[in-house]
C-alpha cells in the first residue's frame, strides 16, 4: 500500500479509550485511536493494534522503561514498522505491529507514532519465560448489551481494575468473546478499549457471535498464527471476521477457535485444526488449553441450542483423544465448571459436586464457562430439560444441575476466572469482581429482579471473594510421567519447555 507523507511532517495524535483526538499538523491531521496490546506468538512478543485516519508510515517504538527519562526515549530505542490496511468500518485505516525480541523480567515502555510526534507512553512488564504463571479469563463484556454503553463500560473497567489489582503479576488476559454488542458500533469498541489495563497487559482475543457481521473485530485485534480459511471464517468475505489461531505461552499451548464458523462440516474442520496444531506443536506443551465462545456445557439460556447439542456430540471425544487439559468458553453469561469429562461422559461417576480437587486421568478434560465480566447482561440458570435434549439431563448427584457440571452459579454480580498454571497442576478459581452495587448495569437498569447468592436470598459477597475453586491434577507427569496409553505419538515425550531461541531486545 502506498504511504503518504511521513508522520513527522503530518503530526500525530492518539486517543486511548473514549474517542479519537485529532492534532492539527502542518499539512494534514492524523488521528489514531483504539490502541491495544495483544498477545504474540510466544513470550518474547507482543502485538500492538490501532486505528488511523491516514496510511502514513507508522511504527511502534520500544525501550526498557529504565532507559526512558521524562518521557524521552533513548536514541537506540527500537522501532517496529506497522502494517497498515484500509479500514472498512470508518473509512480510515487499521494498523498493527509485532514487538519481538523482548527480554524476560523486564519493564518496557512503548509509544505509537513517528518523527517528532508521538502518542503518550505506555508500559508493560515481562515475567520469566519459563515456569509457573497466572492468567485471567473474562466472559462476555458485550459492551452495549444493557442499552447503556457508559454503564457497561464502567463495569468492564472496574472488573479489570479489581482483577489486576488483586493479581498484578498475571501475564495474560484471555477473552471468552463478545467484546461488544454490535460488531461495527465503534462507540461500543471505544468503551471496551477505554481501560488503560488493555495497553499494559496482553489481550488474547476470542471472537463471539456479537463480534461477527463486520470487520471491526479483526481490525482491532491482530492475532498470531491465524488461519482464515473459509471453514474457520464465517460470513460474507467482504464483512467477515474470525479465523482459528494458536500461540505458546511458556509451557502452555493455547488454541483459539472461531466457534461462529458453524456449517456443514465446520466442527470437523475445527477438530482438524486442533489436531494439526497439537501434532505440530504439542510436543513442546505441558498443558493444552482450548478457548472458544459457544459453551457446549451451557448451564443457562444456551444450554439446548441446536448448535451446542451438536457440538456436545462432535467435540468431547476428539478433545479427550488429543490430550486437551482445559476448555474455556463464554456465551452463556453464567458460570459453570464441569466434572472431569472423558469422551463426552463423566470420567469418574463418584466425583462429587463442587469437589475442590480432581484428578483428570487419561483423556480427562475440564470445561469452564465464564460469567459476565462487565455486568451488562446475565442469563439465569436453567433446569435440565430432556425434552429439549435427552442427552443433557440432570446430574444424579445434584438434579438441579446438568449432568456434566460440577458447579453452576449465577448471582447477577460480575466475576472473572483466574487460572494458575503450575508444574504439576492447574488451579481454576472464579472470583467476584463486583457486588449488587454499581457498576452493575443489568442490576442498575432493572434487567434482573434479584441479586446475590441463592437467587438473592443471601446478601452479596464481597469483591474478591471466591465463587468456586478447583485444583486439577493432570494425568500426564509433565516432567517425568509415563505416556498415556493411546496418546498420539507426537505427545509421547514428556515436555521440558518450548525450547525456543530468544533474541533479546536491547
Amino acid at each position: 500500500m502506498a504511504r503518504g507523507a511521513t508522520a513527522a511532517a503530518l503530526g500525530l495524535a492518539v486517543a486511548f479509550g473514549t474517542g479519537p483526538v485529532t492534532a492539527a499538523a502542518a499539512d494534514v491531521p492524523v488521528t489514531l485511536s483504539g490502541v491495544i496490546l495483544g498477545v504474540g506468538a510466544k513470550e518474547s512478543q507482543r502485538v500492538v493494534s490501532w486505528y488511523a485516519s491516514s496510511d502514513a508510515k507508522q511504527v511502534v517504538q520500544v525501550a526498557p522503561t529504565d532507559r526512558v527519562k521524562n518521557g524521552q526515549f533513548p536514541k537506540n530505542a527500537q522501532t517496529f514498522p506497522a502494517t497498515v490496511a484500509a479500514n472498512s468500518v470508518n473509512g480510515g485505516f487499521n494498523a498493527h505491529a509485532t514487538i519481538d525480541g523482548l527480554r524476560q523480567r523486564t519493564g518496557y515502555s512503548y509509544r505509537v507514532g513517528s518523527g517528532g510526534s508521538w502518542s503518550p507512553v505506555y508500559t508493560f512488564k515481562t515475567q520469566d519465560f519459563r515456569g509457573d504463571f497466572d492468567f485471567l479469563f473474562f466472559g462476555d463484556p458485550q459492551i452495549g448489551s444493557s442499552g447503556n454503553v457508559a454503564k457497561d463500560g464502567a463495569g468492564w473497567a472496574d472488573t479489570l481494575n479489581v482483577a489486576l489489582g488483586a493479581n498484578p503479576d498475571a501475564e495474560l488476559l484471555v477473552s471468552g468473546g463478545d467484546q461488544v454488542e454490535s460488531a461495527n458500533t465503534e462507540t461500543q469498541w471505544d468503551a471496551f478499549l477505554a481501560p488503560d489495563k488493555l495497553r499494559q497487559y496482553p489481550w488474547a482475543a476470542t471472537i463471539g457471535n456479537h463480534d461477527v457481521g463486520g470487520k471491526a473485530y479483526e481490525q482491532h485485534f491482530w492475532t498470531p498464527n491465524t488461519d482464515r480459511s473459509a471453514a474457520y471464517y464465517n460470513g460474507d468475505p467482504g464483512t467477515r471476521s474470525g479465523g482459528d489461531y494458536w500461540y505458546f505461552y511458556k509451557d502452555v499451548l493455547f488454541i483459539d477457535l472461531n466457534s461462529n464458523a458453524y456449517a456443514a462440516g465446520a466442527d470437523e474442520a475445527h477438530i482438524g485444526y486442533v489436531t494439526d496444531v497439537v501434532k505440530n506443536q504439542g510436543r513442546k506443551a505441558k498443558y493444552t488449553v482450548l478457548v472458544y465462545h459457544h459453551s457446549i456445557y451451557s448451564p443457562a439460556d444456551h444450554a439446548n441450542d441446536k448448535d451446542n447439542q451438536q457440538r456436545r456430540q462432535d467435540f468431547p471425544t476428539a478433545f479427550s483423544n488429543l490430550g486437551v487439559d482445559l476448555v474455556l468458553q463464554g456465551h452463556d453469561h453464567s458460570y459453570s465448571r464441569s466434572y472431569v469429562i472423558k469422551n463426552g461422559q463423566k470420567a469418574n461417576p463418584a466425583e462429587q459436586p463442587g469437589a475442590t480437587q480432581v484428578t483428570q486421568g487419561p483423556g480427562g478434560v475440564v470445561y469452564v464457562t465464564a460469567n459476565s465480566a462487565s455486568g451488562s447482561k446475565y442469563y439465569d440458570l436453567t433446569a435440565p430439560d430432556t425434552t429439549q435434549d435427552p442427552n443433557y439431563g440432570p446430574d444424579p448427584l445434584n438434579p438441579d444441575n446438568h449432568w456434566a457440571n460440577s458447579v453452576e452459579n449465577q448471582e447477577h454480580v460480575r466475576t472473572y476466572v483466574k487460572v494458575a498454571v503450575r508444574d504439576d497442576k492447574l488451579v481454576v478459581q472464579n472470583l467476584r469482581s463486583g457486588t449488587c452495587a454499581a457498576p452493575n448495569a443489568a442490576v442498575e437498569l432493572g434487567k434482573v429482579s434479584w441479586c446475590g447468592p441463592d437467587s438473592g436470598a443471601t446478601p452479596a459477597q464481597p469483591v474478591g471473594s471466591t465463587v468456586d475453586k478447583v485444583v486439577i491434577h493432570p494425568h500426564r507427569g509433565h516432567g517425568g510421567g509415563s505416556p498415556e496409553p493411546g496418546k498420539p505419538c507426537w505427545l509421547e515425550q514428556p515436555a521440558t519447555g518450548p525450547g525456543r531461541t530468544i533474541t533479546t531486545l536491547n
